[in-house]
């Protein structure tokens, strides 16, 4: 399953849990962004373990040679996204959530997840071998590379409104 669709599918599903519930969407998508790169780890390492989703070949001395891969080392792309994705992101999370919850800040952990993964996933993306049926959008751009970036933008503009920016840049006061 791609990460993207699922993360419409958490969307979907804590927004529906927050109304049924009777608790802010934002608070809900707090509580999940501080434990999602938990989960993220261990789907890069199971995707290593699977040999799936490599890297692109590589002369580096840490190169993998994955089973169905050719006989080219490539780089093990998965862990560099477990790294990225599920260990640094899991610190700045947390690090972030320390302290008493501010409601006012609503939605600053959920987009600090979703700039921390797209960034984390885009510049993976220059290591990881590009799906085989798409290969290279606008001439050097993977897919999710392209999928990444309206979440960077997301997550910056999620970041904004907790802090109180997109009130003020609107010219409502709160």
């Amino acid at each position: 399953m791609s990460f993207h669709g699922g993360l419409i599918g958490i969307i979907v599903a804590c927004w529906l849990f927050a109304r049924r519930h009777g608790v802010g969407f934002l608070e809900i998508a707090d509580a999940v962004a501080v434990v999602a790169p938990i989960g993220l780890f261990f789907g890069r390492i199971a995707n290593f373990i699977n040999a799936e989703l490599w890297g692109r070949v590589t002369t580096m001395p840490w190169g993998v040679v994955f089973p169905g891969a050719g006989p080219e080392p490539r780089h093990p792309s998965q862990l560099y996204e477990a790294f990225l994705e599920g260990l640094v992101l899991f610190v700045v999370l947390q690090i972030m959530a320390r302290g008493a919850r501010d409601p006012a800040t609503a939605g600053k952990l959920g987009g600090i997840f979703l700039a921390g993964y797209g960034l984390a996933r885009f510049t993976v993306e220059f290591f990881r071998e590009p799906d085989a049926h798409l290969g290279y959008l606008l001439g050097f751009l993977t897919m999710g590379q392209l999928l990444s970036l309206p979440m960077i933008a997301a997550g910056l503009l999620l970041i904004l409104y907790a802090r109180g920016g997109l009130q003020a840049l609107s010219g409502r006061r709160g």
